[in-house]
């Protein structure tokens, strides 16, 4: 700059010479006639160095105010990702669920049903592989809970109304979120059994065939919040998922809201949705202050995801480069305008132009300590005289027990000899850089060295020099390495098919599972059309599921037949898009499960199903064909014995033999009745007609009839059946049956001059419990249960009688179909006692689909 030059010395005037003029006029002249250009050099330097601290202070404005928009355009480009991505779990997670419960829905359609009291166990398998489960339920039409993995809620009737929607038959719909742990929760008037925060959301599946059957799955929110708060990591970021609604499903630890509360009117749902399924913004947010929002819906649940950040949050490393280039700028600032006021005085003299020189050495030196990187200089042998303040932060030691000292001492003991090729004596002036450890154990860091020698007449005289540490870099790259290399060996040892394809169809990648199956070698395939080997009928059903895939995103799912080893195969294939640059997608996932065991048990299993209950019929009508014919015969025995009998009296030894073939009839009519009994039910057309009644009165007729029995042998029946109707929903004749069965055999064994105990009470369970106690020999406790299969009777009760055996199992037959049960246990000081279970129906009571 022109201020930056000294102004030539001008010639010693003649009144400061040894012998003074004896005119000054002379030497005034030429200072007049100078000052005008001294005074315009000045005022030109000045202007100059104005002019530059001006352009400083611009470039500084400038460069904060680009850095500030590029950090928000970063924030809300990071939210729209992380959006993005806890969006497509949650979605991949409901849909997962939503699979295995249509798997599980596809088994129950296709046993008709019949697998329900079983299907426990299949139930309690589809949740140990979903962890986003809590339970998995079946529910019939009138809300109770036909089976579970929660044995507590099997019986239960919910409120089906508080579950949304239902769907369609073989579709599912994902309900609003209840406050609760279990299906507990749904019961009408039952308090939740959870804090308030603590929920779940119903995921139902409506079952096809004609049956008003519900699959219930309990989706835990707050796995999809681990999986957010996991996400996020150590980002000062939140994290949540909510309905079209606004309403609050799952969110991050820092949300001042809870799940299930109500979101304020953010501008994601008064704004953008359902126009925009996704978008990013700054505005308001759950948190205080503003926020950088971005928000994602998904496109097949109605779900919401939003991730925000604060501003504060997000500019806080800008407001921090701001304050270090403000810094930096007012520092340059000072040395220009320093510089130009320097060289607008320069003629003020050499200490004065040194004094500022030096000043300016300072501030310099206040510059270079600012900086945050390693910055030093050496001699040629490498000694360390200068380094800047950053040393002691990096390495905890004052700079001076550093200086005079060979840097290659100061590294760590594996980095000495690069560190000393740094410093050799070679022709190259140019930069050396080399990478080095530095201190030693948890402290130990990698740092970037590079040099520069400083040569001065054609020899160097030192080397001035920068280290950047790239410890977590290096360290971030590892764990990258380490990650694709992860992620390809997971690839290759797959079992399952996994194959890449472009949009055009060919192969990018695919797994030795794909290969092996596809019985060709994989170099041959790939960059090949997946297509081009397939018979075309079978080629363009995989085109137009692809073309479907591509118009309608996410993932896609169908069943295709294939061939392998040259043999037919069924394949149950899955595809997904692979999200690319911006919205475009960059290929297509495709994977496989070879499901033709499965399809062929699946038949072996229906045509087992079908050949038994063919056979099951055919016994049916058997029973029941040969014992409506043996009944015409009987009844015509039984009617001329007892002619016989009437007309034997004055000859009783004839008398006595029709007796014997009346008594004779009489057992073998009650076995063909009973036969009948169990044609009829389980033939169950036609058989029972229910009717909502107390049950009371229909025991007490029953004890009624048994009382001529009872006075002989001295037996009483002492009955306490409560004071509270007990009702239930059952065939009055066919109940009265079962009574009569169980009342009979009591009577049977009970030895003379006992008592036999009947007891009837509504349980905690909501059913009636009927109880019979006799003061018998009891039963072997391994004939507790056989005594209920038909033709059995226990040993202990055996007593050629002539029995049949049939009367348990007729009971058990009946309270099943009522949907009850009847057990055996020997009581405590002998005999044995009865217990019937029906559920409960009040007066009042109305279900749905109920008779």
């Amino acid at each position: 700059m022109a201020a930056a030059r000294p102004h030539p010395a001008p010639a010693s005037p003649p009144e400061l010479g040894p012998s003074r003029a004896p005119s000054p006029e002379p030497a005034r002249a030429p200072r007049a006639a100078a000052w005008p250009q001294r005074l315009a050099e000045r005022i030109g330097g000045t202007a100059s160095g104005l002019l530059l601290a001006l352009g400083i202070v611009l470039l500084v404005v400038g460069q904060s105010v680009y850095e500030r928009r590029a950090a928000l355009d970063a924030a809300l480009a990071r939210t729209e990702l992380l959006a993005r991505v806890l969006e497509e779990h949650a979605t991949r997670s409901v849909d997962t669920v939503s699979l295995a419960l249509a798997a599980l829905g596809g088994t129950i359609d296709a046993d008709g049903g019949a697998g329900l009291p079983h299907i426990g166990q299949a139930l309690t398998q589809t949740l140990s592989g979903l962890p986003l489960l809590r339970a998995v339920a079946v529910v019939d039409g009138r809300g109770r809970v036909l089976a579970s993995t929660r044995a507590a809620d099997v019986g239960l009737v919910l409120a089906l109304g508080r579950l949304g929607p239902l769907p369609a038959p073989g579709d599912d719909a994902l309900g609003p979120l209840i406050q609760g742990r279990s299906l507990a929760a749904l019961v009408q008037g039952a308090a939740p059994d959870a804090p308030a925060g603590v929920g779940f959301m119903p995921l139902l599946r409506r079952l096809g065939g004609g049956r008003s059957l519900l699959l219930v799955g309990l989706v835990n929110p707050d796995a999809i919040a681990n999986h957010q708060q996991q996400t996020l990591g150590g980002l000062a970021a939140s994290a949540m998922l909510s309905s079209h609604d606004g309403q609050l499903l799952a969110a991050t630890a820092e949300l001042p809201l809870a799940p299930g509360q109500k979101l304020p009117p953010l501008p994601a749902f008064t704004r953008y949705l359902p126009a925009q399924e996704h978008h990013s913004y700054l505005g308001p947010g759950i948190g205080a202050g503003e926020q950088a929002v971005a928000f994602r819906a998904s496109r097949t649940r109605a779900l919401v995801v939003l991730v925000e950040q604060p501003l504060d949050v997000v500019l806080a490393d800008w407001a921090g480069q701001t304050r270090l280039r403000v810094l930096i700028g007012a520092a340059a600032v000072l040395v220009v305008l320093l510089t130009t006021r320097a060289a607008a005085r320069s003629r003020r003299g050499r200490e004065r132009a040194q004094a500022e020189v030096a000043a300016r050495e300072r501030e310099m030196s206040i510059i270079v300590g600012s900086v945050q990187e390693l910055i030093f200089r050496t001699d040629v042998d490498g000694r360390l005289n200068f380094l800047n303040p950053r040393w002691e932060t990096l390495n905890a030691q004052p700079l001076h027990a550093a200086l005079t000292r060979p840097l290659a001492e100061l590294v760590d003991e594996g980095s000495r000899a690069a560190v000393r090729g740094l410093f050799a004596a070679t022709h190259d002036d140019g930069p050396r850089r080399a990478q080095v450890a530095i201190g030693q154990g948890d402290s130990r860091r990698l740092f970037d060295v590079g040099v520069t020698p400083l040569v001065e007449g054609g020899r160097p005289v030192g080397f001035a020099g920068s280290a950047v540490d790239i410890t977590e870099r290096l360290a971030g790259q590892q764990r990258l390495r380490e990650q694709l290399a992860f992620n390809e060996l997971l690839f290759e040892m797959l079992p399952l098919p996994v194959a890449m394809l472009d949009l055009q169809g060919q192969y990018r990648r695919l797994n030795r599972a794909w290969a092996d199956f596809s019985n060709r070698p994989r170099a041959a395939m790939l960059g090949q059309a997946a297509l081009a080997a397939l018979p075309d009928q079978e080629a363009e059903l995989h085109n137009r599921m692809l073309a479907q895939l591509l118009r309608q995103g996410g993932t896609l799912h169908y069943e295709a037949a294939a061939r392998s080893a040259g043999q037919r195969r069924d394949l149950a294939i899955t595809m997904a898009l692979v999200p690319g640059r911006g919205d475009a997608p960059e290929g297509v996932l495709v994977a496989f499960v070879d499901v033709t065991e499965s399809r062929v048990a699946e038949r072996a299993v229906r045509e087992a199903r079908d050949a038994a209950e063919e056979a099951s019929r055919a016994k049916s009508e058997f029973i029941a064909n040969i014992s409506h014919e043996l009944r015409t015969p009987l009844q015509s025995i039984i009617g001329f014995s007892e002619l016989g009998q009437a007309r034997g009296g004055a000859a009783p030894r004839l008398a006595a033999m029709f007796g014997d073939i009346h008594r004779a009839g009489e057992r073998m009519l009650a076995l063909v009745n009973d036969l009948l009994d169990v044609a009829k039910i389980e033939s169950t057309v036609g058989t029972f007609h229910l009717e909502r009644t107390d049950l009371r009165p229909l025991v007490r007729e029953v004890v009624r009839e048994f009382e001529p029995l009872l006075a002989p042998r001295r037996l009483a029946v002492t009955q306490s059946l409560g004071d509270m109707p007990l009702v239930a929903k059952v065939d009055p004749l066919r109940f009265q049956q079962v009574v009569r069965n169980v009342l009979a055999n009591a009577v049977r064994f009970s030895p003379d001059a006992s008592t036999i105990e009947l007891t009837g009470e509504l349980t905690a369970a909501n059913e009636v419990h009927l109880s019979v106690r006799d003061h018998g020999p009891g039963i072997p406790p391994a004939e507790l249960e056989s005594i209920f299969e038909a033709f059995v009777q226990s040993s202990k009760t055996k007593d050629g009688s002539g029995g049949t055996g049939l009367g348990l199992a007729i009971c058990r037959k009946i309270l099943e179909a009522h949907g009850g049960r009847i057990q055996a246990v020997n009581a405590e000081g002998g005999g044995s006692r009865f217990h019937l279970h029906l559920p409960a129906r009040g007066f009042t009571e109305t279900l749905p689909g109920s008779l």
